[in-house]
């Protein structure tokens, strides 16, 4: 019954941005499995997955392989982005799902390719005989020729728009999509409204860095509050200098910059050195000098 339907659906092309989206998708939805794995081990002793790891991970990725390309004929990118494999071997234009073998290879092509390549080293990194380097170096480079052989497939690919991987290109597998895409129409009105509300925000981009929004605060404030009239006196300073204007605390090496407040010499210098235009948050006044603060101020003050 399965079948018929299948072979009712038509073929409808898949494009290479689409078909490259759904291996990343694949990709991460691997790597969210095995963290989510490797998450319920982390009460155990360090390393207890380090001389399994391959062998869990041809477990994990063959229960995925059981639920996607065998179930149904896609993977986990494609059935998202409603894509399917088919069997490009058959003579047809319908949809053919793929062969129990196309689905066998398929499995040892990926998940058994993927554990040879990690267990291959642990193999043979501890051999010393001649015959067991002999096996290294030709593996080595069968290695070498298949990674040289999937980039002229990829390359293929970017001109043709088929077989995305050099497993769909040997199996003769393609990417298909199961139901009719629909033509996406996109009104003006839109279209003008994100046209300008992007180049607004460019705009912000570039001129929000250029304001002093501190200097701005304080222009606002001392508008909204202004502030009487401080006289210079040894009373007013003295009165002032019991805390930092910046940190709030007892100043530590005093300094002033010409008005009745005191800082700490880190705090008005550091600040000084960030924005050569910086007030007193205070009163507003600009920096004139920064010099020691000369008046003696005893602790018990603080009483």
């Amino acid at each position: 019954m399965a079948s018929s339907i299948g072979n009712e659906k038509t073929v409808n092309p898949v494009l290479r941005i689409s078909q490259l989206d759904a291996l990343e998708l694949n990709k991460a939805l691997e790597q969210l499995v095995w963290s989510q794995f490797t998450s319920c081990f982390h009460g155990f002793k360090p390393g207890v997955l380090a001389h399994f790891e391959p062998e869990v991970k041809v477990v994990l990725w063959l229960i995925l392989w059981r639920f996607t390309i065998y179930s149904k004929n896609a993977t986990v990118g494609q059935a998202i982005l409603n894509i399917q494999y088919k069997n490009n071997l058959s003579q047809t234009e319908k949809y053919q799902p793929l062969s129990k073998h196309q689905k066998l290879w398929y499995l040892v092509f990926t998940v058994g390719g993927r554990w040879l390549e990690e267990r291959c080293y642990d193999l043979f990194s501890n051999r010393q005989l001649q015959s067991f380097y002999k096996i290294k170096r030709y593996i080595n480079f069968g290695a070498g020729l298949l990674k040289l052989c999937g980039l002229l497939n990829f390359l293929i690919f970017l001109q043709k728009g088929t077989y995305a991987t050099l497993t769909e290109r040997i199996l003769g597998i393609r990417s298909v999509f199961c139901k009719p895409q629909s033509v996406r129409q996109v009104g003006f009105e839109y279209m003008n409204r994100e046209l300008l509300w992007h180049g607004f925000a460019e705009f912000l981009i570039y001129l929000l860095p250029l304001i002093n929004v501190q200097k701005l605060k304080l222009k606002i404030s001392s508008l909204c509050l202004p502030i009487a009239n401080l006289s210079n006196s040894e009373n007013t300073l003295a009165a002032h200098c019991k805390e930092c204007s910046l940190c709030g605390e007892w100043p530590t090496m005093p300094h002033t910059i010409g008005c009745s407040h005191v800082f700490c010499y880190y705090c008005i210098k550091s600040n000084y050195l960030f924005d050569m235009y910086f007030t007193c948050p205070k009163c507003g006044s600009e920096v004139h000098s920064l010099q020691p603060l000369k008046y003696k101020i005893e602790m018990t003050e603080l009483h």
